[in-house]
């Protein structure tokens, strides 16, 4: 409304401006057009009544005295020039001494001439003031051209100048008034129609999916806005049956998730034992002097396996982290010595730079990160390569144990770098891609790092780095 009101108060008085401009230039071009027309009349009645002979040499003889009594009679300067725009005689006393007086341009004789009334109006502006000077043909009885006459004329605006500015102050007064007035007005409806929306606006920031959401009870102070508050009472209902309906969808997914981790913690145990039974099954010499070695070798692999199982049973039933974990000192060095013996692969290799390394850990926990690594490997060289390797080497930096993984496999493809530890990732056709993820977490609660550098159909390196010494991170 302020906008409007300004915007209209501005194309008014421009245009009153401009309206008492050209009335007032309407006027002063009419006021000399009649006077001049006055004193053509008087010159006619002159020229009439004179014994003069009428030629153009005779127009001073003719107006000598004549020409002041009309000058005063019409309050205007008469000049009259011949046909050639020189002058003639004039009222102006100036002249009368003037020994080169100014004749009329050329080009005002030639328009002067060539227009059909025989006329023409010049305008010049001096020090701000407009000046027209009127120049027309004189004729005599006989209609022939005799002089020119030529009638300055000043443009005195001052009493145009005066209403205008009376009008503009009042103009001005009234559209100050109808600007305060709107203003107020403007104020008043926007705090009207805004205190609905302000209500609306505050309770769709306090809007929530977890929350027990209010409805809007306020009278609407227009149909717009009535329609506004009852879609955010109808979203409210909806947002109500949503969140039913997600908290139970998100019931339902965690008991999914928790069932997939369980029959992979499960199933991966289960796969090393099935290994060392067909081991055991097709190595198995009643006569061998080391029978009773071998199978406390393979009692033991087995009954690792079983409790690691026996371990996962008890975190999930606990609904504590996957898998419990009881720390004691073991060496590095014979735990994935007797990890790898579950694999019947020739082109795994295993290397130490000691003989022995100790770290302070969960035996199962670090089987089952090396176990899992190897097993990644195997799937990773046996559909890749005619020659497999995979290499597993320990080494001690420091206070820190470092293992890698290293094979010539398949790789990792650039845009699944970035998946690869994520949880139900895989680029397997079978499994549900909790290994990776998992083993990621039992490295991170042992304050360790886990890495890996792949090169597309040449291979990957997996590094595991963790500290001897650590107390376990809270799960």
């Amino acid at each position: 409304m302020i906008f409007l009101t300004i915007i209209s108060s501005v194309l008014i008085a421009s245009v009153s401006i401009f309206q008492f401009r050209r009335e007032a230039k309407i006027y002063h071009e009419e006021r000399l057009e009649r006077k001049e027309n006055a004193i053509k009349e008087h010159i006619a009645y002159v020229l009439n009544t004179t014994t003069y002979p009428l030629t153009t040499e005779n127009i001073p003889l003719i107006f000598k005295d004549k020409i002041y009594e009309m000058a005063d009679i019409h309050s205007l300067q008469i000049s009259f020039f011949d046909l050639k725009g020189n002058l003639l005689k004039s009222s102006k006393a100036s002249f009368a001494v003037d020994n080169n007086p100014k004749p009329i341009d050329e080009f005002i004789i030639k328009i002067v001439e060539s227009s059909i009334d025989k006329r023409y109006v010049e305008v010049k502006e001096i020090d701000g003031i407009k000046h027209l000077s009127s120049y027309s043909e004189i004729k005599d009885t006989q209609f022939k051209p005799l002089a020119i006459l030529n009638l300055p004329y000043i443009e005195d605006d001052g009493y145009y100048e005066r209403e205008l500015r009376k009008f503009l102050i009042r103009f001005g007064q009234v559209y100050l008034f109808m600007l305060i007035l709107s203003g107020f007005i403007a104020y008043f409806l926007s705090q009207y129609i805004t205190k609905s929306l302000k209500t609306i606006s505050d309770k769709l920031t306090e809007t929530h999916l977890s929350k027990n959401n209010k409805k809007i009870e306020l009278e609407a102070s227009s149909r717009e806005i009535e329609l506004l508050i009852d879609a955010y009472n109808n979203m409210v209902d909806q947002l109500e049956e949503s969140a039913v309906k997600l908290a139970q969808s998100e019931r339902e997914e965690a008991w999914r998730e928790m069932a997939k981790q369980v029959a992979h913690e499960i199933k991966n145990p289960l796969t090393p034992m099935r290994l060392t039974v067909q081991s055991f099954q097709r190595k198995f010499d009643p006569n061998d002097p080391e029978i009773s070695k071998k199978l406390d070798d393979y009692t033991k692999t087995i009954l690792q396996q079983i409790d690691t199982m026996s371990a996962v049973a008890n975190a999930f039933s606990n609904f504590a982290s996957m898998p419990a974990q009881q720390n004691e000192q073991i060496d590095c060095v014979k735990v994935i010595q007797l990890a790898l013996e579950i694999f019947n692969e020739n082109f795994i290799s295993f290397e130490s730079d000691s003989q022995e390394i100790l770290i302070y850990m969960d035996r199962t926990q670090l089987i089952r990160i090396i176990t899992n690594l190897v097993k990644n490997a195997i799937q990773a060289v046996e559909s890749s390569t005619s020659t497999p390797k995979i290499e597993v080497h320990l080494s001690q930096i420091g206070q820190q144990v470092q293992i890698k993984v290293t094979d010539n496999g398949i790789g990792i493809s650039n845009e699944n770098k970035a998946q690869i530890f994520e949880p139900k990732f895989t680029t397997k056709s079978s499994g549900m891609g909790l290994g990776l993820g998992i083993i990621k977490k039992i490295i991170e609660n042992y304050n360790g790092t886990i890495t890996f550098e792949s090169e597309q159909n040449k291979g990957t390196t997996f590094t595991v780095t963790l500290p001897k010494q650590t107390n376990l991170i809270n799960q």
